[in-house]
């Protein structure tokens, strides 16, 4: 077949087996061979971000992929430097992204409307209006300055003349604030003590707002988000897409499809899924690393892979990766498959890292698994003692 002509169609182009789909992932995601320190926003961008609920799981989601990681590397990129920058994204959750892509990202962000709708205004006591002028005071409050949740609250109230307004940003952590995030009037800024700051991106960025665009163009930054997530966890079924952006199966459908002859259907194990054409060739080539990995809790391979766990991970052990309350456990990864979950306790000047293989592990997965332990407490600090269960 000329890939280069081939077209979008519901007929599958290839017929690919799990071992190459997660062989391929694993080195699209920079787990089969870390990279230099030098590359490491490389290894964001490609992530689409870092998942950053915690922070320590963002920053051992660079430390699984990247060597010589200094520890206070990530605070650094994202309070002095500011080539990270941390907001609500997919999903809602919150994350590190590159701050060069902010205004990327933002564009698609902004089209979300669930705090718009009657049921969510009713929810938390708005009516249309007012969460407008939330978001337009939040702006305005944040002008020349790094505040506070309260300080931000207060100087919303003053703006926007209606200090119940205002206080309504106190309540209901994340949902009062998501709106103005979505909207580009909010991102994360430095701490100040224990005290969490909003800064404006643009300012805090140094990245002024851009123009906004009309037509087809407004299309753009959907096609390249959907592009970034193929890139990084192809192949990929439309629900795969639509759970990981937090959209509607029929949205996700129509994203992926505007990318017309960049992308094909490829079966794997029978069932249609997304490819990037261009990736076609080395997928079909792909083959198991024999690569044993430690990734973090909330880590980008495993929220991505949440529909696919089945695939994925030995008898009845999903519910220990995914467990409730939206917690995703750290994982123990074996050529691109959750073979055991993994802790760590920091105790005095001890560092104690506790494994738990889903079943019997060859002598080459242990070996690579005492080497990954010996490398978090280089990054970590503290005497190691490893502990199988």
């Amino acid at each position: 077949m000329n890939l280069v002509a081939a077209k979008l169609s519901e007929h599958p182009v290839a017929h690919l087996e799990w071992p190459q789909a997660l062989a391929w992932r694993m080195t699209r995601q920079y787990l089969a061979r870390r990279v230099p320190l030098d590359r490491l926003l490389e290894v964001a961008s490609n992530l689409c971000g870092l998942h950053a609920q915690l922070t320590s799981s963002a920053e051992l989601t660079l430390w699984a992929r990247v060597e010589a990681l200094p520890p206070d590397r990530v605070a650094e990129l994202l309070w002095q430097e500011r080539q990270l920058v941390k907001t609500w994204a997919m999903r809602g959750t919150l994350h590190f992204l590159p701050s060069a892509e902010y205004w990327d990202y933002q564009a698609v962000f902004a089209a979300n409307d669930n705090y718009l709708k009657p049921a969510w205004l009713r929810y938390f006591g708005f009516t249309l209006e007012e969460i407008h002028s939330v978001i337009a005071g939040v702006g305005q409050a944040l002008d020349g300055q790094i505040l506070t949740r309260q300080e931000l609250a207060e100087a919303v109230g003053r703006v926007t003349g209606s200090p119940a307004l205002g206080e309504k940003l106190n309540e209901s952590w994340g949902s009062m604030l998501k709106p103005a995030s979505y909207q580009g009037r909010l991102c994360f800024g430095s701490s100040q003590g224990q005290n969490v700051r909003f800064a404006r991106p643009d300012q805090w960025l140094n990245l002024p707002r851009p123009a906004a665009v009309t037509g087809p163009a407004k299309d753009k930054p959907f096609r390249d988000m959907a592009r970034r997530f193929l890139a990084a966890n192809a192949p990929a079924t439309t629900e795969d897409y639509a759970r990981w952006r937090g959209i509607t199966p029929a949205q996700a459908r129509t994203q992926l499809k505007s990318l017309g002859d960049e992308v094909c259907q490829v079966a794997l194990d029978g069932e249609p899924h997304w490819l990037l054409l261009e990736d076609l060739p080395a997928i079909r080539a792909a083959e198991p690393p024999k690569v044993a990995r430690l990734i973090p809790a909330f880590d980008q391979y495993v929220i991505g892979a949440t529909l696919q766990v089945d695939k994925l991970t030995p008898g009845f052990f999903k519910d220990r990766v995914y467990r409730p309350q939206g917690w995703i456990s750290a994982v123990l990864l074996v050529d691109g498959r959750m073979e055991g979950t993994w802790k760590y306790e920091q105790k005095g000047k001890k560092l104690l890292v506790e494994i738990a293989p889903f079943r019997e592990q060859p002598e080459w997965v242990t070996s690579q698994v005492e080497t990954e332990a010996e490398r978090l407490a280089a990054y970590l600090g503290g005497e190691l003692e490893v502990k199988w269960s």
